[in-house]
């Protein structure tokens, strides 16, 4: 039904009386009642839907499952080079979660990375990077405005599906940590994150975090691999002991992995009205439990759905 149709049936209602005014007033309420978000991504087109880069897909290997990566090299290009140059090198391969600290972060990395006698060399991966914690706007980099405001930035909104903010007063934009966004830990220094250990964020979104610590990408699928751990004992969530620490089998990049090993996935384009319609169906929630909509929406709420590519 197009808009027009749905004025008409309202105003049928209004002027309708006695028993057949209820039945064009619940026909009306019906036709115009906002869709959920299942109901948008079942309407969706294939267009609306992008495949993930493999240059750009790490798959994480643990015994209990995988985790599908992607990376961000239009915002921290120097950290996913790095991290491509790690991963071919098999630099994670048997290294390990070494801290879970509960409602904020999972970190894996080098147990030993502080002892130079054990440490693993990172090859022809480089230690320090300059810091990638914001970047210029530009025209060709995609950005979906959200309606509503935010805490932290000016705007908010999307850029290829991941959480990002800007300034367009200073011209810069910088990606947000929200849940799922994995970041470069790094010391005081601010050339000092490799991208050799890294963190994924598992519980409230730490916006605080945001430009003082370069993002490269964000987990689609696998997050409960990562934030079911048990949680460390120690100082920030580190485990006390070698055996508490989860081991990585490896991590691949997917264009180096054979096409049937591969987990074939699809993200929701977030440069789409799909999206836009999306985005509009958690604002306003119309879902028969939801009493109350809430008329707003922060960065950090918005779901980008992924799903398996479908059968031909």
């Amino acid at each position: 039904m197009n808009p027009l149709s749905r004025t008409s049936a309202a105003i049928r209602c209004a002027l309708a009386v006695g028993a057949l005014s209820l039945a064009l007033c619940a026909t009306a309420r019906a036709e115009t009642k906002p869709p959920t978000m299942q109901q948008v991504l079942e309407a969706s087109k294939p267009s609306d839907w992008r495949p993930l880069d493999p240059e750009n897909t790490l798959y994480l290997d643990l015994a209990a499952g995988r985790v599908v990566i992607e990376l961000a090299p239009a915002y921290a290009p120097l950290h996913a080079q790095n991290i491509r140059t790690m991963v071919r090198e098999h630099y994670f391969d048997g290294l390990a979660i070494l801290r879970v600290q509960d409602g904020f972060v999972t970190q894996w990395g080098d147990p030993n990375a502080e002892d130079k006698d054990k440490a693993r060399t990172l090859g022809k991966a480089s230690k320090t990077l300059a810091p990638e914690f914001e970047r210029a706007i530009a025209k060709d980099l995609p950005f979906t405005k959200l309606p509503d405001g935010d805490v932290y930035a000016p705007e908010v909104g999307f850029s290829d599906g991941l959480p990002v903010a800007r300034d367009a007063k200073a011209g810069k934009t910088w990606l947000a940590h929200c849940y799922g966004m994995v970041g470069a830990g790094r010391d005081a220094g601010v050339d000092s994150g490799s991208g050799a250990e890294l963190y994924v964020v598992i519980g409230h979104a730490p916006r605080q975090l945001d430009r003082n610590i370069a993002l490269v990408g964000r987990v689609v699928q696998g997050m409960e691999w990562l934030s079911a751990l048990p949680r460390g004992s120690g100082p920030l969530g580190f485990y006390e002991k070698p055996e508490q620490r989860t081991s990585i089998k490896s991590v691949r990049l997917a264009a180096d992995v054979p096409e049937s090993e591969r987990t074939p996935l699809q993200v929701l384009r977030t440069d789409t009205s799909t999206f836009t319609a999306l985005v509009e169906s958690r604002r306003n929630r119309r879902d028969d439990w939801y009493k109350v909509p809430a008329g707003k929406i922060d960065l950090c709420s918005v779901p980008v759905p992924v799903r398996a590519v479908p059968a031909n």
